[in-house]
């Protein structure tokens, strides 16, 4: 019976679906190609500051040895307002089960993330039959502000990120009057606010490199386990009837 356990000090354990951790699982054969990182940034206006940060992050995680694509949010329905076979929403969906990392880059707005990056995170499921275009993803949470410093969007989106099952990394960027850090040309300035980034991006890639092949032994939960197993235990008991 689910329930039925042979460890007399945890008597509320499944011992059929609990597991101890093993450091051999974690010693896997590496993928050898370039790490899939999408970006996503937050906003829709001609010269946006969130976009010009996630080009220039895109540009350091090609240098740092990742293959990238960006997003385009123009064009995407808000939530349920279309059907899922939206060409934008087939798109952005796609992507993410493509990406082995993600980036997320929204301007603060009325002190929270803007509604065009909550938009596009709230079309990615968390679940699609068996698979979660999320889970076990590396995260990178950036915020691009028109006036002081602040870091409500980048927190919003570590919530995000932890409700999505993705491992966000301890790093972050919050590029304040971020008006004033980029060029005609939409180039980042030096400042500590790039070089923040580059930690951020370099971060990432490391991160994602560690994780990326052992992604589903690492987000492998107990409590899913028994519900597995108590699936096939009801199954196999029909079959006996």
């Amino acid at each position: 019976m689910p329930g039925e356990t042979a460890l007399p000090d945890l008597p509320n354990i499944a011992s059929n679906a609990l597991e101890l951790p093993d450091r051999s699982k974690l010693s896997v054969e590496l993928s050898t190609h370039k790490p899939r990182i999408l970006l996503l940034y937050g906003s829709l206006r001609g010269r946006s500051y969130s976009r010009f940060l996630t080009q220039e992050a895109a540009r350091l995680l090609e240098h740092f040895g990742a293959e990238t694509r960006i997003f385009d949010p123009s064009g995407l329905p808000l939530p349920d307002g279309a059907p899922t076979d939206h060409p934008k929403v087939k798109e952005l969906r796609e992507l993410s089960l493509w990406s082995e990392g993600q980036v997320w880059t929204s301007p603060e707005r009325h002190g929270a993330m803007s509604g065009v990056m909550k938009s596009q995170i709230d079309w990615i499921p968390l679940a699609t039959g068996s698979i979660r275009p999320t889970q076990g993803r590396t995260l990178a949470v950036m915020q691009v502000s028109g006036g002081s410093q602040s870091f409500n969007a980048v927190s919003q989106m570590r919530i995000l990120g932890r409700w999505m099952r993705m491992i966000t990394i301890p790093n972050q960027s919050s590029v304040a009057k971020a008006y004033q850090e980029f060029d005609e040309a939409g180039r980042m300035k030096p400042s500590s606010y790039y070089d923040r980034v580059v930690d951020v991006m370099e971060e990432l890639v490391k991160f994602t490199l560690i994780t990326r092949d052992v992604s589903d032994y690492l987000t492998s939960r107990y409590s899913e386990r028994k519900e597995d197993a108590e699936k096939l235990e009801a199954r196999m008991k029909l079959k006996a009837i």
